[in-house]
């Protein structure tokens, strides 16, 4: 068989490849490209033919990558992703104006969306695309414009721009306050005092996560052993928040993400601002773009985020120094 070895290969044929390689199967492949398994089959084929080697093994009930396949889509992978990303930049350049975000679901939930109608009103015709992952996305990625972390200030990524800090503190709703309050819940004046309520746990596995914990909490408090009547594990912060706002328990709340919670008084310290513990992590603006070329739209969504961070920094500070005696 004659093979020109230098010849570039057809992109038809490598995305054939590489759904058949990610389904794993040559029908969902054909259903997916909207060609047929025939389509499908001779691409493969051809591909197969201008390599010189076979890609996959054909079974009756299955399909398995080879040595050569599983090598070929290491390469494949990461090209088709940067052609697409190229392509959609192309396209996106031709229409509207738009920044692309990606961060946290909490912090999307809680302290991005509530605020983004002002950057909204201010800036009609700039569409924003917030990709909220607890995935952290690559800072090389060509898709992204900024990025939002939550992060020790030693792991913060070069370039990183300080937004604010953090503080823990036990919250509950205004409701099962006054409930504690008027003796129709258990009574919530001291640590102790949770042992008679439901705890809402954030069951995560990140760095930050033994610091959020309940458990480290306490231990602060004086009460390490203390267990409450029922735990209620939610696997992201947002979620601690709505079950607390709904009177389902006691949340450990991040003060920069409720502090307007707090304000309007749908959230309330049962122990008061003596009983907020410090944070080793903070939050980090990246600016991804500018490395780039940062393109207008960003540049104004970036400094629309820094004035937004400077005023919850403004409202913490002011938090802190009127529990200061």
């Amino acid at each position: 068989m004659n093979r020109a070895p230098h010849r570039p290969l057809a992109v038809g044929p490598l995305r054939a490849f590489e759904a058949v390689a990610r389904r794993l199967s040559f029908s969902a492949a054909a259903d997916e490209l909207f060609l047929t398994q025939p389509a499908i089959s001779r691409q493969v084929k051809a591909l197969e033919d201008e390599l010189g080697a076979p890609l996959f093994v054909r079974g009756t009930r299955k399909v398995e990558l080879t040595g050569a396949g599983v090598q070929l889509l290491r390469g494949v992978l990461p090209f088709l992703q940067r052609l697409d990303t190229t392509v959609r930049q192309i396209r996106s350049a031709r229409g509207r104006r738009h920044v692309s975000v990606s961060t946290f679901p909490s912090f999307a939930s809680l302290w991005l969306l509530p605020r983004l109608p002002s950057f909204e009103r201010a800036h009609p015709d700039i569409d924003i695309r917030i990709s909220a992952s607890d995935t952290m996305v690559d800072l090389d990625d060509p898709d992204i414009d900024l990025v939002l972390r939550y992060c020790h200030p030693d792991t913060a990524p070069a370039g990183a721009e300080r937004m604010f800090g953090d503080l823990i503190t036990p919250t509950v709703s205004c409701a099962l306050a006054n409930q504690t309050r008027q003796g129709h819940a258990p009574p919530l004046a001291k640590p102790a005092d949770l042992a008679q309520h439901t705890l809402l746990e954030e069951d995560d596995h990140r760095p930050s996560a033994d610091f959020l914990t309940w458990r480290a909490w306490l231990r602060q408090f004086d009460v390490p052993r203390l267990e409450p009547a029922r735990w209620l594990y939610l696997n992201f912060t947002y979620q601690q928040v709505q079950a607390a706002l709904a009177g389902g328990g006691v949340a450990l709340g991040r003060l920069p993400l409720i502090i307007d919670n707090l304000a309007r008084g749908e959230l309330v310290e049962p122990f008061g601002p003596a009983h907020r513990l410090t944070s080793p992590f903070t939050y980090w603006l990246i600016d991804l773009a500018s490395e780039r070329g940062t393109r207008p739209e960003v540049a104004a969504f970036a400094q629309w985020l820094r004035e937004q961070a400077a005023s919850t920094q403004q409202q913490m500070d002011t938090a802190v120094n009127a529990a200061t005696p």
